[in-house]
């Protein structure tokens, strides 16, 4: 029963360092592209440079 003083606490602090991360990813943008890295992987080197070429051409 002692060991329910410990966890409790314990498992709070757990539950605001989550949180905490989850607000921080957040706010620097980490969840903005989920899919374009996986796809940045399997295009060509020479295809992803002239798309991007075309899209800063067309900014």
């Amino acid at each position: 029963m002692e060991v329910v003083y410990l966890l409790i606490p314990l498992s709070v602090m757990f539950l605001a360092g989550a949180i905490w991360a989850l607000t921080w990813a957040v706010k620097t943008n980490q969840f903005d592209d989920l899919v374009g890295p996986a796809h940045r992987i399997i295009i060509d080197d020479n295809e992803a440079r002239r798309e991007q070429k075309e899209r800063l051409k067309d900014e």
